[in-house]
């Protein structure tokens, strides 16, 4: 694929993309910034090279993660040694602009695996298919068909639990 269609398939895929670096780096808009504009000058300069076994998007989404692993242990290496490591899942979500209505959604997602909330992001929010999303994970089909199904039973568990208690 050549400069101009790298950059058209780029600008196609930028909305889902973003919201794809949001995740990997954990709802933090400035770091997923800065892991997107990463990726995109891995892609456009050729060091990420669309060699076509998969969709554009779902291969983007790999090179995104991959990124965001980078950067991530980089940040920690920083962090490690110039401040405490002081994390707050709440704050976290409550920092990604996620709506009081989907507040309950965004904490029993938080509560899964990271390989759950992955494949569960990746088919529901951004239309993959399992297999998709196992190529953008880097596992196999059937480890992500596993999270899959696992996450969305632990899921609905813990929102059916939620409700219960909402109704007590």
């Amino acid at each position: 694929m050549d400069a101009a269609g790298l950059q058209r398939e780029l600008e196609r895929c930028h909305r889902h993309a973003y919201t794809w670096a949001l995740h990997c780096c954990r709802w933090r808009p400035e770091n997923a910034e800065d892991v997107l504009q990463t990726a995109y000058l891995k892609v456009l300069d050729g060091r990420a090279r669309f060699d076509g076994r998969s969709s554009f998007q779902t291969w983007l989404f790999a090179v995104i993660r991959r990124t965001a692993v980078d950067d991530q242990r980089w940040s920690f290496r920083r962090r490690h040694w110039a401040e405490p490591l002081t994390e707050d899942v709440a704050e976290a979500v409550g920092e990604s602009g996620i709506g009081e209505g989907d507040a309950a959604l965004a904490e029993a997602l938080q509560r899964l695996s990271d390989r759950q909330r992955e494949v569960l992001l990746l088919v529901f929010y951004h239309e993959l298919s399992v297999e998709d999303a196992a190529a953008v994970m880097g596992i196999g089909v059937g480890s992500a068909r596993t999270h899959y199904a696992r996450g969305k039973e632990r899921l609905k568990q813990m929102l059916q639990r939620r409700e219960d208690l909402d109704d007590a």
